[in-house]
């Protein structure tokens, strides 16, 4: 790896990234959007310029390490928190989600890829889902205007949600743990579901952050069930070749196995989350510096409308199983 013909384009996205961290903490939206937001208006650095490869290199190669370093956020006990009823719906509702994302995607017109992409980050966790769904799917020429409207819009979605999921608890008379489960298993993104569950309680807060760990767990086991059907040839207007066990699923589980089996310093976790967090966050900025905004601009109300309709069908399963769990 020449680090020198890197460095321009890696050092171009942590400054996107610290201007993006240093507007969400200022104005309280999510760092990913701002993130997007200006690499997008960046975008004119990455051709005809030396920032070229280093900014390929953090949408590719940083993005990994970020999602990667996720696995130190989640231990094995999590999954037994919740109990294997609510562990259940949360696996019935993200399968489902893909499998409706898949569904109509075809019925839209669109690819089946994209409904795996959409399906997959509603379902799991938002834009990291996103990220790694999309490092394992094969390359093609809209893979990364895909990634990018996906991104856009499941973080638009999850800042609604934070709003307005806990006005719906209480229209419901859900009960903290019921409201608990609805905002950890609905929400997309992780400090969307931190932000709506400690608005309504502090005990509702830590209950909804351990039910969507529970979903970030899912992850890697999707991403695996996905690189399967890959090799089975899901979609067929490819020629591309569906990509081996990528390091970063690896680390993930060698990661969480870890912090399952051995007690870990507080500072040790907290450390790698903000790390993996900082490093998803410069990588969106090179993926939208890498986006092309007529491509984006051309696309359609489908893709929006895929989804918004994943976003309600996982939160009508969700709320109508309460119930149950």
């Amino acid at each position: 790896m020449h680090i020198q013909t890197k460095l321009p384009g890696i050092l171009i996205s942590v400054i996107v990234g610290l201007a993006a961290l240093f507007l969400s903490e200022h104005y309280g939206a999510p760092a990913m959007l701002f993130a997007l937001l200006l690499g997008i208006a960046m975008s004119f650095l990455y051709e005809g310029t030396k920032c070229k490869e280093g900014i390929e290199f953090t949408a590719c190669h940083i993005l990994r390490i970020g999602v990667g370093l996720l696995g130190l956020r989640i231990a094995f006990g999590d999954l037994a928190a919740l109990g294997w009823k609510t562990a259940l719906l949360l696996v019935v509702a993200i399968v489902s989600t893909i499998g409706l994302g898949m569904l109509l995607a075809k019925t839209l017109g669109l690819k089946k890829r994209f409904g795996v992409l959409t399906g997959g980050a509603v379902g799991i966790c938002g834009a990291s889902a996103a990220m790694a769904i999309a490092a394992v799917l094969p390359d093609n020429k809209d893979k990364d205007r895909d990634t990018l409207l996906t991104i856009v819009g499941v973080t638009a979605l999850s800042t609604i949600a934070m709003v307005m999921y806990p006005i719906v608890a209480g229209l419901f008379n859900l009960d903290p743990t019921e409201t608990s489960i609805f905002l950890g298993g609905t929400i997309h993104d992780v400090a969307q579901v931190v932000g709506a569950g400690y608005s309504v309680s502090e005990q509702t807060g830590d209950l909804a952050t351990l039910t969507k760990l529970v979903r970030v767990a899912l992850l890697m086991p999707v991403v695996v069930c996905i690189l399967l059907v890959l090799r089975m040839n899901l979609d067929k207007t490819t020629d591309a070749k569906a990509p081996g066990i990528p390091a970063f699923l690896i680390a993930f589980v060698v990661l969480m196995t870890m912090n399952s089996l051995v007690d870990l310093p507080e500072i040790v976790t907290q450390s790698a989350t903000d790390l993996s967090r900082f490093a998803l966050v410069i990588s969106i900025a090179a993926i939208g510096m890498k986006s092309n905004l007529k491509q984006l601009l051309e696309v359609g109300f489908k893709p929006i409308l895929l989804l918004v309709c994943e976003t309600m069908w996982i939160a009508a399963l969700i709320l109508l199983s309460l119930p149950y769990v």
